[in-house]
């Protein structure tokens, strides 16, 4: 549990010691003689302190949803080669790169089957085509690893309670949890869904989640807007008999939010007991309650998610079951049912005073459709990215996803780029989840524009900053001299001067900085 201190920034992030670098400018080439220059302790800040530029945020999440299920964006079809989805991964975490995004979440269980090698549920259809069919290869390891080469969080994307996206036991595959337990399911909408009232669903979703989080080395478990689902005109979720059996007296709706709540709690306590850096967080609908239903909801006329799928993300701010909220605001500002900048104010005094770190779900899938005549405008994005930079209390967006990341219609993505990711950030910290900022560099040297320094005792990577002609070190206050995060020791520095490298550890605490005089 996580309660009662103020907002702390947040993301865990596991860096691999390849030596490669994202960087906002071109790098230029290595000297061809190594040459020691003189290296400074620590550096500190002159006897004026900086004042913060808002353009450039020192720490600030900006993600990217990489969907799997029905081959949304990754792989773009089953039965690829392996090589040919390396290739496919590898370009939309290039695109991310380019335009300074610094996290991935990627969907490892569409519905009751992995994306990866695993004893307690069958592999994915949308790799080979065929349910239960192995690929040849584990793709996780390697979709962690380049993330992390990238210095980029790895968040492993669950859905909780989807089984199967037909409703047939009997065409599911022989090891499926759904055909060896048909007791767990309930159809719906010509689906099949885990019943959330079940204990036994909720232990198997644990174990399942505990195990990738014993197994790989991820930084973030997701779950996004699916629990109870989504109405379907006419039909009733058939959950008559376990409210029977495990109501305890409560209204069916209590019940199956409390449902959804412990499950939450469940995984909150389970992933931080196999590991405590991994952080914990959920994509809610944008809507927890309009003021129709609860003057304290907000000022909004959508679909509520606390009433018609059971999700309380109220209660799990309050309780501190998640790290984060990253509710999805897929609406213009100014729309009738559900205005953007409205519901941004909302999420914000729904977590301050928390240590529930708080991102925005943007709707770039919606960029230049029709579904509203705002979305025809290449600056209706870049303008509520701008509405997130105001708030106090939000700490980055993630992006609905990775195929407008790369096609990126009207350009927005690439404005977005420009005018607010035009230097790397560091991940936001949360101290919830533990970690110390590593011992400095140690050994800094230059040979031309090409930096080298020791490894770090307990670095995953190393933050570059370019010092200005004046002087004036701002490198604790933001990331206007933020030139590039390294995943190893060593980088070409794009034109001589002097600079500062930190040490990073998992989590991004960061080292005091080393001087070094490059070219």
């Amino acid at each position: 549990m996580r309660t009662g201190r103020p907002l702390a920034v947040a993301a865990a992030v596991a860096v691999a010691t390849t030596a490669a670098a994202y960087t906002f400018g071109p790098a230029g080439s290595p000297a061809a003689s190594e040459k020691k220059t003189t290296v400074a302790g620590p550096a500190t800040t002159g006897a004026a302190p900086c004042k913060p530029d808002p353009r450039y945020p020192k720490r600030e999440l900006r993600g990217v949803w990489i969907a799997t299920t029905q081959n949304i964006d990754w792989p773009s079809k089953p039965g690829l080669s392996p090589d040919r989805q390396k290739a496919e991964y590898v370009k939309i975490l290039d695109s991310a790169a380019k335009r300074n995004l610094n996290a991935v979440f990627v969907q490892v269980r569409p519905a009751s089957d992995a994306l990866y090698k695993s004893s307690l549920e069958p592999w994915t259809q949308y790799l080979t085509g065929t349910a239960g069919k192995s690929p040849g290869w584990d793709p996780l390891p390697f979709l962690i690893e380049e993330a992390h080469k990238r210095n980029m969080e790895f968040h492993a994307w669950f859905n909780p309670y989807r089984a199967s996206y037909g409703d047939s036991v009997a065409k599911l595959p022989a090891d499926h949890p759904a055909r060896l337990h048909p007791d767990w399911t309930v159809k719906y909408g010509g689906r099949l869904y885990y019943n959330p009232g079940l204990p036994a669903v909720r232990e198997h979703v644990v174990k399942v989640i505990t195990d990738v989080v014993d197994r790989y080395d991820i930084d973030g478990v997701h779950f996004d807007d699916y629990f109870y689902p989504y109405p379907a005109a006419g039909q009733t979720f058939d959950d008559a008999a376990a409210f029977r059996k495990f109501g305890d007296g409560k209204k069916l709706a209590d019940w199956r939010r409390g449902n959804v709540n412990k499950l939450v709690k469940q995984v909150d306590e389970a992933v931080h007991e196999a590991r405590n850096h991994v952080k914990f967080g959920i994509s809610p609908f944008g809507i927890w309650r309009n003021k129709a239903q609860d003057p304290t909801g907000s000022s909004t006329s959508g679909m509520s998610a606390y009433d018609s799928i059971y999700a309380d993300a109220r209660a799990w701010i309050k309780a501190g079951t998640v790290d984060y909220v990253l509710p999805q605001l897929y609406w213009p500002r100014g729309h009738s049912a559900a205005d953007y900048t409205t519901l941004v104010r909302w999420w914000s005094g729904e977590v301050k005073d928390t240590d529930v770190q708080l991102y925005i779900g943007q709707g770039l899938y919606r960029v230049g459709t029709k579904d509203d005549r705002a979305w025809t405008k290449p600056g209706e994005l870049p303008a509520q990215v701008g509405i997130n930079r105001s708030s106090k209390q939000v700490d980055g967006e993630v992006y609905f996803s990775a195929k407008q990341l790369l096609s990126d219609p009207l350009g927005a993505m690439d404005r977005i780029a420009k005018t607010y990711y035009s230097r790397p950030a560091l991940q936001p910290l949360m101290e919830a989840r533990g970690g110390e900022a590593p011992p400095p560099p140690a050994d800094a040297k230059a040979a031309g524009t090409r930096l080298s320094w020791a490894p770090s005792a307990g670095a995953r990577s190393y933050a570059v900053y370019r010092v200005p002609e004046s002087g004036k070190d701002c490198h604790t206050t933001d990331a206007r001299n933020l030139v590039a995060l390294v995943s190893g020791p060593s980088y070409t520095v794009p034109e001589a001067g002097s600079y500062l490298v930190t040490s990073l550890d998992r989590l991004q605490h960061e080292s005091k900085a080393v001087k070094v005089k490059a070219g």
